[in-house]
């Protein structure tokens, strides 16, 4: 038998299995700031339909929970929180870009690597580019009559959902979206310093899953929830006009503002 070679620490450093340190992690974040801004529009747009599809995806999964009215309180609030986890590993394994965790492209701004103009050209195609993911969503749900499952529980449960968010006094509603995306950035900080999807997918479960249990505000998630609630309320689930017009930009105005905030 040979000799064995000794482990030498230049290689053992070469490996690095463990995650980035977090001055690691914010140089990653610079950069990814750096990159995004300046992404070419068409490519920002839809890499953020995607992300926009993604968390209604999510949150789909949600409702999926949420219809079933035999769970404990805190069973369906913590199930329905993991099922969410979907969207967010789906939009960092993919890499699509998503409004609430662009929000990070302040790091960028902060050490003078991007200017406003920049980050603000983001948040808004990016913003508008979800939208769109999000009814596309919409569109498809309603097309496979989702709504439908469980003698109509699905369905009722989107309603619900909605009209809970549209009547929402405006000073809760405004910090649930910045303690949202309080838990967002870090899930999202979380997913920066991993090596591997294995390392993304746990570091992300349990921020969003916290967020989405406590009932806080997502304005992309929003932009499914109210818009799907709506189509669903017309067509003929929960109360007449439970879910109005009026009430989704009400919600989104405050939900985006305090996601910025937070």
């Amino acid at each position: 038998m040979g000799e064995v070679e000794p482990v030498r620490a230049a290689d053992v450093r070469a490996v690095r299995p463990d995650a980035l340190t977090p001055a690691e992690t914010l140089a990653k974040a610079e950069a990814l700031g750096v990159s995004k801004a300046a992404m070419a529009s068409g490519r920002c747009f839809l890499s953020a339909m995607l992300a926009g599809a993604f968390i209604a995806f999510g949150a789909l999964y949600f409702c999926m929970v949420m219809a079933d009215a035999d769970l404990p309180f805190a069973a369906q609030r913590i199930l329905g929180g993991i099922c969410f986890c979907l969207g967010l590993v789906l939009v960092l394994c993919c890499g699509a870009e998503l409004f609430t965790g662009n929000i990070l492209l302040v790091c960028a701004k902060a050490s003078g690597k991007v200017p406003w103009s920049g980050v603000l050209r983001n948040w808004g195609l990016v913003w508008l580019g979800n939208l769109a993911g999000a009814l596309v969503a919409v569109a498809l749900v309603q097309l496979a009559q989702i709504g439908l499952m469980n003698g109509g529980e699905v369905g009722q449960a989107m309603v619900s959902v909605a009209a809970g968010k549209v009547v929402l006094d405006p000073v809760p509603l405004f910090f649930k979206a910045v303690l949202c995306n309080v838990f967002v950035c870090l899930a999202v900080w979380i997913g920066f310093a991993a090596r591997t999807v294995t390392d993304k997918v746990i570091g992300i479960l349990l921020p969003i899953s916290a967020f989405v249990a406590c009932g806080f505000e997502h304005c992309v998630a929003n932009m499914f929830f109210l818009v799907n609630g709506l189509v669903a309320n017309a067509a003929g689930f929960g109360a007449p006009g439970a879910v109005e017009v009026a009430g989704i930009a009400y919600n989104l105005v405050l939900s985006t503002a305090g996601n910025i905030v937070g």
